[in-house]
Parts: C-alpha cells; structure tokens; sequence
C-alpha cells in the first residue's frame, strides 16, 4: 500500500476513534451520577439528629371530646350545631395531654449548635435530641424565626461533636444530585437521593421564601434535616413537602442554606433576626403587565407602592419602577427580593438597576433596618392574657386576604395553656373588639384591657379565615 495511502487511512481510523470515545464519554459527564452513594451516607450520618419534642396541652373534658382528641379536632359544623361552648368553659376541669412530634437536625459547630426547622421545635415544652451513637440529650432553643421557619438549638454532649459543612446554595444548579438525609416516621438515619428540581420556589406561607426543589424523597419527621449535595456539604434544610395524601411524591423543599446560615448567625449575634429594609410594596410582574410597562418578557418586581421617608424613598424609586437586578442579582421573581434585601447588612449601600419607562436605570439605596411589629401581652398583669399580638400593616392585611381599611392587632402567638388558648383564640387571628370596644392599635389595645381588669372574663372578637367570633377569655388575677 503506498505511503500516503496508509496514513490516510491511519489518520481516518485515529479520527474515529476519538469521535467514538467522545460520544460514550459524553452521556456520563453529562449525568454526573456517582457509582455509589455509600461513603457520604457513611461520611455524613453522624452530623444528622433525631429530635422529638414534647407539648402539653388542656383540652376541655366534655362528652363531645369523648369522639375527639383536642378542640382542633373538631368539625366547625359539630361545635356550632350542639353548642359545644370554648374551652375551658365546659363545666367540668380541663385535661391535659401531651403532644409529641418527631423531626430532623443538622450538626453545624462542635459545640452542639443544631439547624432545625422552627415549626419542630416551636411550643415545645422538651426537647431530645439522638445523636447517630444513640445519645440522647437535652436541648435547648436558642433562637426561632418563624418568618423563614429557621431554628436554632444547642446541646452539651461533654465532647466535640461531628460537623457537617456548610455549602453555597446560590452555586447550586438545577440538575445537581443531591442527597437528603433525616429521620421520616421515625425511620432513623434514613438516605434518600435525588435531583435539584427547581429553585426559587414559594409556597405562599411565609413572607420570606426562596425554597429548593427536589425529587429526593421527603417525608414527615424529615422536617429540620439537612441536603447535601455532592461534595457532603449543606445546600438546604428540608422543610416542607407537596402531597395530597401526606407522603413523598417527589415534590419536596428546602430552605436554601444561604438563608439558614444567615438566621443563625444573626441569632446567635444579637438574639434575634436584623433584616434589611427598603419600604416598597411589590408584586410579580405579569405577561399583561410587562406587555403594558413596555417590557419583553415578565421579569423583575414592580413596585406598586413607596413608604413615605423610606430608603426607597429617599433614594428616588417610585411606583411603576420595577427592580430588575438587587447587588449585581438579577431579580427573575418578585418573591426572590426580600430575601435578597432582608440579608443585606443595615447600611449597606446597594446598588439597584431598576426599568423606568422602559429603560434601565442605576440607583443606589442606604439599606435600613426593618422594625419587626412590635409585641405586646404581658406587660400588664391584669392583660396578661398570655398573647403576642402585632399591628395590622398593609403587607399583613394583604396576607391575610382583609379588605382595606381593615382595623385590629393580628395574633402573633399564643402561649400554651393560657386563657387565651383556653379561649381557642389561634395564631393568625385578627383581634378587632375587646369587651365591645374596637382595637384600633397597640395603644387601645393596652387600655382595654387595663379597663377590664376587675371583670372576670374578657369578651374578644377575632376574624378567622374571614368570619367573626366571639371568645370568652378568662381574665388572670
């Protein structure tokens, strides 16, 4: 075969072969799938916990409670049909139960400092936790915030305890495996795999949300527990599923860990959460919207309103601006900006770029401190009904689906075994009477009940889920 001929052909066969390796090398760089999940189930096990909490709880000892459990329990229907009256006006001593629940914890510092998920923890009269050696120890709560359903809680093992790693969840990229490990049903040290389906994901619970999306299987008891992604480090903590039937299927979420390590390091700093302030009200760009604002396609949060003497204010946005990029992010979803600007430092000077008119615009705000609705309940003896309540802002009233103009204290929290939880008065309620006498504000709040405290009980009028009621509060003496 002449010379020339044969190093066409050997070149044509090195081509082909280089061609066929890259095809099949391809399909597995692409999916990125290890062989084994083995060694960082092995690796991590020890830094995820068991925690079980125990409540108690007075219930009223009537015949009706023969057929439920607690009040909670029962049918709305049942209760108005029969007359059943509120608790702990039921002619007979309450009872007590006990209530316990079951989730999961991440290890993130020697010293016992756990990531858990506030609604495992909140209105615990105990808390365990399992360690993977079978340990149990007593917890305490160092800090909640319910407004991202974050929790912190501590532990004294005697010893050093076993960390996980904390990742960046803003890295993280749709398609990443990743891995869930907790405790569902009890199930202890349970791994489960899966991809990153989604990010950016809201619920419409809480008011700061940025949820990861994940196929891993999530289930009860799973809450608090941590996601990992390939390299063993922390990207999110397990906190809520979708199912219609109570079980995994294959929508769970996440809160994203930037979040989380941001709380936790604000609890740990000050005792509660500091979070950034801008004062707009937004709303999510609509195709309908965009199309009217001149824009090519439903990005960014329109600012439908501007608080007088606010950062936003003084730095010149206006209603109609829509914020398209927060600190060099772009800003696809209005419900990715207050999280953006809740973990921006108190007087940071962040830079915006904003469409006005249909053209963009560079601006610079001063970050400011978001005032938290101050509490009330428990500052007078007389009132001490055992309530947090706060002022009905236009973002809350929004929330709560009430009609503007709306008047009232929203119920922040509920101590258990209080009057007010004798009364069946729950979180979320909006307090618009007490003893006949509107509640416009803290202020006559507070006055109200000063009035009333030689009267056995308080008559208070709340609106639940868009019906008034009125409840019987024993008054404390």
């Amino acid at each position: 075969m002449p010379t020339r001929r044969r190093c066409a052909v050997i070149l044509q066969l090195v081509v082909c072969l280089a061609v066929a390796q890259g095809l099949t090398a391809r399909p597995s760089a692409a999916r990125g799938a290890p062989d084994s999940f083995a060694d960082l189930a092995e690796r991590l096990g020890p830094t995820v916990v068991n925690i079980y909490t125990t409540q108690t709880v007075r219930v009223p000892n009537t015949p009706y409670h023969f057929f439920f459990r607690d009040d909670q329990e029962m049918p709305e229907l049942f209760r108005r049909f029969f007359g059943v009256p509120p608790q702990g006006h039921g002619g007979q001593p309450d009872r007590e139960l006990k209530r316990n629940s079951l989730g999961s914890g991440v290890i993130v510092s020697e010293d016992g400092y756990i990531l858990t998920n506030n609604h495992v923890v909140e209105d615990a009269d105990e808390i365990h936790v399992k360690l993977s050696t079978q340990d149990d120890l007593e917890a305490e709560v160092v800090g909640r915030d319910p407004q991202t359903d974050v929790a912190v809680i501590r532990v004294k093992a005697g010893r050093s305890l076993p960390v996980a790693p904390l990742g960046d969840s803003d890295k993280l990229r749709v398609g990443e495996w990743v891995l869930a490990v907790g405790n569902p049903f009890g199930f202890e040290q349970t791994v489960t795999a899966g991809i990153v389906s989604a990010k950016g994901r809201t619920l419409g619970n809480e008011r700061y949300e940025d949820f990861i999306q994940t196929d891993a299987s999530i289930n009860p008891g799973n809450s608090g527990g941590p996601l990992f992604d390939m390299e063993g480090r922390v990207v999110g903590i397990n906190t809520a599923i979708f199912s219609r039937s109570g079980g995994n299927i294959g929508i769970g979420f996440a809160i994203p860990i930037n979040m989380a390590s941001h709380v936790m390091k604000q609890i740990k700093e000050h005792g509660r959460v500091v979070r950034g302030w801008l004062g707009v009200m937004i709303q999510q760009v609509t195709p309908e919207l965009a199309k009217s604002l001149n824009l090519e396609r439903p990005v960014g949060a329109l600012i439908s309103e501007v608080s007088p003497g606010s950062p936003a204010a003084e730095a010149g946005l206006k209603a109609g601006d829509v914020i398209v990029e927060f600190m060099d992010k772009p800003v696809d979803l209005m419900t990715s900006l207050p999280a953006m600007v809740a973990q921006t430092a108190i007087g940071a000077r962040a830079k915006l770029v904003v469409l006005r008119d249909g053209e963009r615009k560079a601006m610079t705000v001063t970050i400011g401190e978001l005032k938290e609705e101050r509490m009330a309940g428990g500052e007078a003896k007389a009132g001490d009904l055992g309530l947090a309540v706060q002022e009905l802002t236009p973002e809350l009233a929004r929330s709560l689906g009430l009609p503007r103009g709306q008047e009232g204290l929203v119920v922040a929290g509920v101590e258990p075994g209080s009057p007010a939880a004798e009364a069946g008065i729950e979180r979320g309620d909006l307090v618009v009477e007490v003893n006949r006498r509107p509640v416009a504000d803290l202020a006559s709040y507070k006055r109200l009940l000063s009035e009333a405290r030689n009267r056995e009980v308080i008559l208070v009028l709340v609106i639940r889920e868009g019906h008034s009621r009125f409840l019987v509060v024993p008054n404390p003496k």
